[in-house]
Order: structure tokens, then C-alpha cells, then sequence
């Protein structure tokens, strides 16, 4: 209740005040304790023992307290809107050359593929087994490799490694796991191809080939949330030119 991570037990009249605050916080933490207590059609005893329940010393307290709550649903509220100019600005860098440039240099090597190994970590993880399934259902076979520290490339034939394809995503392009992992020798004669935020990155350097999104960085309490909108455009994007290539004439 309010900044309470409890349910209280609240008088007729403390319910009274009680939704008055909740509909009008941003007015509440400017009024003086009388002027609360005629909105609300109280007394100043009843303000001070509706605070004394919500474990403030008194209305100052209880004020001070409720604009810290005010504030923390704002920026909770700008956090949840979302701007699709983003969006609409990646799209548009699709029809430039340089990214139509790395989509094609995709196609040509997974073109004489027979494997596809998708890989990626926290949300990119989401993105890769998502990507397997597109994949498998519009090209050819296709896995996610579930655990970064497991390389099932050893146990391929080195005729099979020859075609196969690891697409690893990473946002950051930095993340330790990936970087890890494609180091591994068990790679040296498959390709690998990268989606990453940006081609300046140490997954996008040891990548054959490079698709670079460039959208805004996003992050809410020391987290990532940039939008894997452009990941999944991408790899929808592979999958059905793919796809339409390899239908017969």
C-alpha cells in the first residue's frame, strides 16, 4: 500500500484519506495538514493517525516519504514508453547499402550450409532459440546451442564442420560468454557469422561476417534492455531470402 510492501488494516475514514492521496499524490505532497484534512472532510488527528499507520512520524514524514513514491512511478512510467522513432530509424538504415551489403554476405555463406548454430546470452539467448526455430522451419536444420560452456563441435565430423554456420548474437557485442566461445579452436573451420549493435566490437571482429544494427542503448537499473526489434528483424530477414532462393523455379 503506497510505500508500504504491506496490506494495513485502514478505518472507514482512513480509507477515506487513504484514496484521496492515491488520486491526488502530486497535489498531497504540496498541502499543509489542514488543507488535506478539509479535502478529505477530516480532522488533523485523523491525518496524523492515517500517517502513524503507514509508519511516518507525522504528515511531514509521511509527505517526504510519498514523493520519493511519486517520483520512483514517474520514472517508472517513462521507462514504459516507448519511442518508435527508434524503430522506424532502424528501418530505414535497412535500405542502406552498407547493412543490405552484410545481409548478402550472410546469405552467400549460409547458402552452402547444412548446420546452423544459433548462441547468445540473457535476452540474446531468447533471440537465438527463437532463431533456430524460424530457421529450421524456413531453410534447414537449425539448433541453439543452450550452454556457452559446451562445445558440440568437437564431436562433429570435420566434413560437417566445414558446413556449418555459428550466428551468435550479442547486443553488446562484448559479452565474455560469446567472445569465449567463438575464441575456441573447435570454430577454426566453420563460419561465423554476428549480429551486434555495432561492428566495433570484439564478437563482431571475430566474425566472418558482421550485420550491425545501431540502435540507441537502453538500460533500467544497471540492466540492458535495448530492443531486440532489429535482432529479429535480421534474422527474419536471412531466413526468408533463404527460403525464397532455395524454392524451385
Amino acid at each position: 500500500m503506497l510505500f508500504l510492501d504491506k496490506t494495513i488494516p485502514l478505518s472507514d475514514i482512513d480509507l477515506v484519506i487513504y484514496k484521496y492521496v492515491l488520486q491526488h499524490m502530486d497535489k498531497v505532497v504540496l498541502m499543509r495538514i489542514r488543507e488535506l484534512a478539509a479535502a478529505t472532510h477530516t480532522s488533523t488527528a485523523s491525518i496524523q493517525r492515517f500517517c502513524h499507520k503507514f509508519e511516518s512520524s507525522g504528515f511531514t514524514e509521511f509527505k517526504v516519504r510519498l514523493k520519493l513514491l511519486l517520483k520512483q512511478t514517474q520514472d517508472n512510467q517513462r521507462q514504459n514508453q516507448v519511442d518508435t522513432g527508434v524503430y522506424i530509424d532502424f528501418l530505414k538504415r535497412t535500405e542502406q547499402s552498407d547493412y543490405k551489403e552484410s545481409i548478402d554476405a550472410a546469405i552467400k555463406l549460409l547458402q552452402n550450409t547444412e548446420l546452423v548454430l544459433f548462441i547468445g546470452v540473457g535476452s540474446s539467448n531468447v533471440m537465438a532459440e527463437y532463431g533456430s526455430l524460424y530457421f529450421s522451419s524456413m531453410f534447414h536444420m537449425a539448433v541453439r546451442i543452450e550452454d556457452p560452456v559446451t562445445y558440440p563441435m568437437a564431436y562433429l565430423s570435420p566434413t560437417l564442420l566445414e558446413k556449418t554456420c555459428v550466428v551468435a548474437l550479442s547486443v553488446s557485442g562484448e559479452t565474455p560468454e560469446i567472445i569465449n566461445y567463438l575464441s575456441n579452436i573447435s570454430f577454426r573451420n566453420s563460419h561465423i557469422i554476428s549480429i551486434t549493435n555495432s561492428a566495433d566490437s570484439t564478437v563482431a571482429r571475430l566474425s566472418d561476417v558482421n550485420i550491425a544494427y545501431y540502435i540507441n542503448k537502453e538500460s533500467y537499473r544497471e540492466q540492458d534492455v535495448t530492443s531486440q526489434l532489429p535482432c529479429l528483424f535480421t534474422l527474419e530477414k536471412l531466413s526468408k531470402i533463404l527460403h525464397e532462393q532455395a524454392r524451385p523455379d
